[in-house]
């Protein structure tokens, strides 16, 4: 059952060009599609690099704006970085990219081609809808493959039995699994510009060509 994802008032009104491009689909999730990583390496990994040497990696477009965000939101983005800057920062110092399973690998893939973050979760592991809010004081997570991640003042995806991602790093309780069955993919605007709908689109072409997605419903809020 599709998803319904809201985003707060409060956020609207520290940041209000915050929109999320969503992603809901089936899949069988698969270690590694080798495809998928000729296409990075040959093709995005380059621009990645073009846009460092161009902008650097703080002021790579959408990267900057996600930064003003945070800052709106109380949250130093020098400590805690939104994931695609995380990611562009790693390929700028050669550390290459960690493989995880085709939906995350193409997620990192979106992420990295339009700078915005970009998360995967299991709808089975949601409770109830979506909200897109900021984090409340005091609020913690665990994180993935990570010890307990302070999110307050972050910009949170929350259910009913309280956050499970952010445009930082996702909690374990909905991650991506190899037994996971359906997915919805969420990428995080904070910028005013059409670019999110340019990856709402190549977003939905990499996850079907490299993840195998069918029955995608694609939507922004």
């Amino acid at each position: 059952m599709k998803k319904e994802v809201t985003i707060s008032q409060e956020m609207k009104e520290k940041w209000p060009y915050v929109r999320v491009g969503c992603l809901q689909y089936q899949v069988e999730v698969k270690s590694k599609n080798e495809e998928m990583w000729d296409y990075l390496k040959k093709n995005v990994i380059k621009k990645v690099k073009d846009d460092i040497f161009e902008y650097d990696t703080p002021n790579i477009p959408n990267v900057k704006e996600s930064r003003e965000a945070y800052k709106a939101f109380g949250k130093d983005p020098n400590r805690y970085r939104v994931s695609s800057e995380a990611l562009i920062r790693r390929i700028g110092q050669g550390k290459g990219l960690y493989e995880v399973n085709t939906v995350v690998d193409v997620n990192n893939l979106i992420s990295l081609k339009s700078g915005f973050s970009v998360g995967s979760y299991d709808p089975a592991n949601i409770e109830g809808d979506l909200t897109f809010r900021i984090g409340r004081e005091g609020e913690m997570y665990k994180g993935i493959g990570k010890d307990e991640i302070k999110i307050e003042y972050l910009p949170v995806i929350a259910d009913n039995k309280g956050a499970v991602g952010s445009s930082t790093s996702d909690s374990e309780r909905a991650m991506i699994r190899e037994t996971t069955k359906e997915v919805l993919t969420l990428i995080y605007s904070f910028s005013d510009n059409q670019d999110l709908e340019a990856a709402l689109a190549y977003g939905e072409k990499y996850l079907k060509e490299y993840a195998f997605a069918q029955g995608v419903e694609a939507w922004i809020v």
